[in-house]
């Protein structure tokens, strides 16, 4: 991991978007008035006329998104968690997962590392109610090659995504040769004593606590759950036969989210104790995203604490 060189995921998502309308015609973007944040408008300054700005009108963006669909287009709708999974919900679940179409939500700013935006742009519930639209493929990127992989990959695969980003800067974890796929999540490391599963901006966390967990002479795998729908049945109940500590951490209430994710699996397929680091049933608060990572013990040494 080099924790010197950071990117936000919303930045590698506009890049890897311009690349890759350079590479398919049929990618066409939609944002609603929030291009410069979302990183959209690096794709509307080379194709104008395959941008369309909605203006502030979330819901009309994903309607028009699920239309253009269905005339062999790839649409990619683009603006904050909290008004693309909240807003537009409606939308989403009725005009584009219940006839499942061929629609890329990607959501940026998501989780209490929005950071001083406060409470109401924070959103922490999207992974909840995203994953439980049938149709839906649910995707949470950890850095700058993961995301650029999942920006093309999600364009090969038919049907509704929904893929979130992150505001917060976040280390490189990955080079260039890393293999992803999606349902399948990243191993890093063999530790027996204990499994960190992680997603999103949480994933660097994770790893700066297995570093400081073997100081101490504790060996933990980190498990880099990208997919969160489908997710990787496989590896979660490997890791519960082989380690003797499961954590999930995770920028999300703990509710509905990464967490609770792994509890149904391993509920159903091999029944073992899940700690969960969250956000746990609660509103966010205003403040340096740092900070506010500490406030809801979703840190590196929060996690070191378990041990």
């Amino acid at each position: 991991m080099d924790i010197k060189n950071k990117k936000a995921t919303r930045q590698s998502y506009g890049e890897a978007l311009l690349e890759l309308g350079k590479e398919n015609d049929k990618i066409v973007v939609f944002d609603a008035d929030l291009s410069s944040a979302t990183k959209t408008n690096l794709f509307a300054k080379e194709f104008p006329n395959r941008f369309f700005d909605m203006g502030i009108a979330e819901q009309n963006m994903i309607s028009t998104a699920a239309g253009i669909s269905t005339c062999a287009k790839i649409p990619y709708a683009s603006t904050f968690a909290i008004f693309a999974a909240g807003r537009a919900y409606d939308q989403i679940r009725n005009s584009v997962c219940y006839p499942n179409l061929n629609v890329k939500i990607c959501a940026t700013h998501a989780g209490i590392t929005v950071g001083e935006d406060g409470a109401t742009h924070q959103m922490i519930e999207d992974l909840s109610l995203m994953r439980t639209l049938p149709n839906m493929t649910v995707i949470s990127t950890s850095d700058d090659i993961q995301t650029k992989w999942a920006v093309k990959e999600i364009s090969k695969i038919e049907g509704p995504v929904y893929l979130r980003l992150s505001r917060l800067e976040t280390p490189i974890i990955y080079d260039e040769n890393q293999k992803f796929q999606i349902g399948k999540s990243v191993q890093i490391g063999e530790g027996k004593d204990g499994t960190i599963f992680a997603t999103g901006v949480t994933v660097s966390e994770a790893l700066k606590a297995q570093e400081e967990l073997k100081n101490k002479g504790i060996n933990v795998r980190v498990v880099d759950i990208h997919t969160i729908k489908p997710i990787d049945k496989e590896e979660i109940i490997n890791c519960a036969k082989e380690t003797n500590k499961l954590i999930s951490i995770e920028d999300h209430n703990i509710i509905g989210g990464l967490g609770a994710a792994i509890s149904e699996v391993l509920t159903e397929e091999y029944p073992a104790r899940l700690i969960r680091l969250g956000v746990k049933d609660t509103f966010g608060k205003s403040g340096k995203a740092e900070k506010l990572m500490e406030y809801f013990e979703i840190t590196s040494k929060d996690i070191v604490k378990q041990f």
